[in-house]
C-alpha cells in the first residue's frame, strides 16, 4: 500500500509527511483566521492571546504529531508558521531610530514567547509517546515496531 489514512493522518510507504504537514498548516491557518477577531482585539492581553494560540491553533496543527519524522525543511515550515502567528499576536514594534512601525525579528519573538517552540513540542511529544510504548508489553505490536522486531524468527525466516 502506498498511502493510507490513520486517525486522520495520511501515512505513506516512504514515511513522507510533507503533504500531511502542509494540510495541518492549512488547517492551522484556517483556525487562526476563525479566531482572528479575538486575537487581534486590543481588549485581550497578549497572555490570553498566547493561551488561545496554544489551546486551539497549536492543537489543530500538532494532532498526531507523535508519528511524524521531521526533516529540516518541514521543521522550518512549522517554525515559519508559528512565527507568523506570533507576529500577528504581538503586533509590530516602533523602531527607536526611525520611529516607524516594523515587524518583530525572530530574536525579539524568542524573547517575548516563553513557551517551547513548535518543533520542540513535537520532539517532546514523540519522546513521551516512545516512553509510553516502551512501557507496553512485548506482545503489543507497536512495542515490537519500536524495538525493531519484525515478528518473525530472524535466524530461520519464519513468521
Amino acid at each position: 500500500m502506498e498511502e493510507f489514512k490513520y486517525l486522520g493522518t495520511n501515512l505513506t510507504n516512504q514515511n513522507s509527511i510533507a503533504e500531511e504537514i502542509k494540510n495541518r498548516l492549512r488547517s492551522g491557518n484556517a483556525c487562526y483566521h476563525s479566531v482572528q477577531n479575538i486575537s487581534s482585539s486590543r481588549f485581550l492581553s497578549k497572555y490570553l492571546k498566547i493561551k488561545i494560540y496554544r489551546t486551539t491553533i497549536l492543537r489543530v496543527v500538532l494532532y498526531e504529531c507523535e508519528i511524524w519524522s521531521l526533516t529540516l525543511r518541514e521543521e522550518r515550515k512549522l517554525r515559519v508558521f508559528e512565527n507568523m502567528v506570533l507576529r500577528r499576536i504581538f503586533g509590530p514594534r516602533k523602531d527607536e531610530v526611525t520611529g516607524e512601525r516594523r515587524k518583530l525579528h525572530n530574536e525579539e519573538l524568542n524573547d517575548l514567547y516563553s513557551s517551547p517552540y513548535i518543533v520542540r513540542v513535537i520532539k517532546l511529544r514523540r519522546m513521551r509517546w516512545a516512553g509510553h510504548v516502551a512501557c507496553m508489553g512485548e506482545e503489543r505490536g507497536v512495542y515490537r515496531v519500536l524495538v525493531g522486531e519484525t515478528g518473525g524468527n530472524e535466524t530461520t525466516g519464519e513468521t
